[in-house]
């Protein structure tokens, strides 16, 4: 893309997502050329502008359309219908998630997302800890909802909101409300009262330590929204790890979906057409 081009799209992010989420998707763009200079400044595999955008349909203030932004740890579906928006799913995430040399020294991303996720877990009592670890050692990949899994379908695990007291409940809906805030704001609004609506069916599931240290991942699941965040294995950075076979907190994967056969608005496009003669 041109210069305008370039400004032209991040035009369209920025009408779309929120100014967190516009800047985690630049940010993850920047890792990625930090990611290049960390393997000898190999940016035909690695670099900031390797990310593609697609319009799907034509923008339409009655019709569905959407458009995806698609690149290394950077995919969003964003699909509209009139005032309905849904927006997954999404994957975000980094290897490495700080930049601590280069160009972009300085950037960190998900490190909110981890801390909070951290913080929820030591909030629960002994009883609730052991209903919420599904597994207390973490030796690889967790994440279950990535690539090719399509309107996946889970079984729920762990705690459910009805067995959290107020205070917990609170910081479970400020863990979401870190992934929904990347929409923008208004429809985060009406996607955080969907939230709240089914908040004592919603499952928090853990497997890892506790530690400040520790690598972890947990799964937030609710009829309306699946969120996984995961510590993973090193990846296009294992030459610079201690244990390239263990996760580690330099490369996250992070996935928001919409469960029940609602990924990329297909449940809005049905309604449509059950309303509208075509």
């Amino acid at each position: 893309m041109s210069e305008g081009q370039r400004a032209a799209a991040f035009g369209l992010l920025r009408a779309s997502l929120s100014a967190k989420g516009l800047k985690l998707s630049q940010d993850i763009m920047k890792l990625n050329h930090t990611l290049g200079e960390l393997n000898n400044d190999n940016f035909t595999e690695y670099g900031e502008w390797l990310y593609h955008i697609t319009v799907m349909g034509e923008p339409s203030a009655d019709q569905p359309w959407g458009w995806q932004i698609d690149g290394h740890h950077l995919i969003i579906n964003y699909f509209v219908l009139r005032d309905q928006v849904v927006m997954s799913p999404v994957f975000v995430g980094s290897e490495p998630v700080v930049a601590r040399s280069g160009k972009y020294k300085g950037i960190a991303i998900l490190q909110d997302e981890q801390n909070r996720g951290l913080a929820m877990l030591r909030s629960l009592d002994e009883g609730q800890r052991k209903k919420a670890v599904i597994e207390a050692n973490k030796t690889g990949n967790n994440n279950l909802t990535e690539a090719f899994k399509d309107n996946v379908v889970l079984d729920y695990a762990g705690i459910a909101g009805a067995e959290l007291n107020a205070a917990q409940r609170q910081n479970l809906l400020q863990v979401i409300e870190l992934f929904v805030a990347n929409m923008d704001d208004g429809h985060a609004k009406v996607k955080m009262d969907e939230v709240r609506t089914y908040l004592e069916k919603t499952c928090f599931a853990w497997i890892g330590g506790s530690a400040d240290d520790s690598v972890f991942y947990y799964r937030i699941h609710s009829p309306v929204v699946l969120i996984e965040f995961d510590h993973q294995r090193p990846a296009n950075l294992r030459h610079l790890a201690k244990d390239p076979q263990a996760p580690n907190r330099e490369h996250i994967h992070a996935v928001v979906r919409t469960p029940n056969g609602n990924d990329y608005g297909k449940d809005l496009l049905r309604q449509h057409y059950e309303q509208h003669k075509h």
